[in-house]
């Protein structure tokens, strides 16, 4: 097993759309799967959710963590870890955000899937029917990646 560079760790980051974010809630951890965009001009991690556990246990600590990974096999894989500071946005800023993150994630679809999405929905289950959704990022403070290959 070897380490990434912060550049191999960030390509996997902008490479994919989803992944596992790991965050803590009444003393207890928690990882759901979610997807994301890499914003590479602030070198934060978008998405959006519905309020509710997860959203509520952010506000309330803010130290999370987004681990994305390629697995080919067992001994054929690489993994990374975002760890970072979460931060809700609002107004224009989500706007922009949620715009930015529907046209990331749908040209990823394109380029590694090779269809077109027209739709958030296609590719997010989160539905409206909670109310309007909280876009949030990730600031990323520190990012670790492995490697294996044999």
């Amino acid at each position: 097993m070897t380490n990434l560079t912060t550049s191999e760790s960030i390509r996997l980051l902008k490479g994919n759309y989803t992944g596992h974010l790991g965050y803590i809630f009444q003393d207890k951890p928690y990882v759901l799967p979610i997807t994301y965009y890499y914003d590479k001009d602030d070198h934060s991690l978008i998405s959006y959710s519905a309020d509710g556990h997860k959203i509520d246990a952010m506000r309330e600590n803010t130290a999370v963590t987004l681990l994305v990974e390629e697995v080919r096999s067992s001994n054929n894989w690489q993994s990374v870890m975002a760890h970072g500071t979460y931060e809700e946005l609002q107004g224009t800023d989500a706007k922009f955000k949620l715009h930015q993150f529907t046209e990331g994630v749908k040209g990823l679809i394109l380029e590694k899937e090779q269809r077109e999405t027209e739709f958030i929905s296609e590719f997010s289950s989160k539905l409206y029917s909670r109310g309007t959704p909280t876009v949030y990022r990730i600031k990323i403070v520190e990012i670790t990646g492995k490697r294996k290959e044999t």
